[in-house]
């Protein structure tokens, strides 16, 4: 599998509910979209007491079962049409060491992301197992509607990304970045 995101960052008197208002009307249109395992539609609000967010940002993050839905996507009228309304966005990519997903994601309103340096040093085979154990904790017994441990091979980093019901302020650390969820793009049967 792979992780996908992209991040668009807004003016801080930006209408938020511009970006509301498309995740409305054009979030069901990758309901059931071909290899897209889900498609969380991510907002921060500058000032949000819950998130802690210090920008406005529209910033969409992607679970692909391969390449072939990533770059059916990327070349079709999709992204056409957010490169369209935002600008072409660099696209960050990262080799999925374990996605889990509890039988209740349809309930997930929040997500957190954390990126962090994985060092010269580091056993990968190590790093790889210790994530995609933590992945695993996270919806079994963490509390965690979605888990993504992930890894970047390019620039050497660790991805952790989960979505969430209720935001616990302990999954809150330095670097942590918080989203509000506007809409879940799920296969029919997920």
């Amino acid at each position: 599998m792979i992780a996908m995101q992209y991040s668009f960052p807004l003016p801080a008197d930006y209408d938020m509910d511009i970006v509301d208002a498309r995740i409305r009307d054009k979030g069901p249109l990758l309901d059931d979209f071909p290899g897209l395992v889900f498609k969380a539609y991510l907002t921060a609000r500058k000032g949000d007491p819950v998130t802690g967010s210090r920008d406005n940002l529209y910033a969409p993050f992607y679970v692909w079962q391969d390449g072939g839905g990533l770059n059916d996507f990327l070349c079709g009228p999709g992204f056409a049409g957010v490169s369209a309304a935002f600008g072409r966005p660099q696209v960050k990519t990262w080799i999925s060491w374990q996605t889990a997903i509890a039988k209740d994601i349809r309930e997930a309103r929040f997500a957190t992301r954390d990126v962090t340096d994985i060092g010269p040093g580091a056993d990968l085979g190590a790093a790889r197992a210790q994530n995609s154990a933590a992945a695993l904790a996270d919806t079994e017994t963490g509390g965690a509607l979605a888990s993504v441990s992930a890894c970047d091979p390019t620039g050497w980093k660790r991805l952790r990304f989960r979505l969430w019901k209720d935001l616990p302020q302990q999954a809150l650390n330095a670097g942590t970045l918080a989203y509000r969820l506007g809409h879940l793009s799920l296969p029919e049967h997920g």
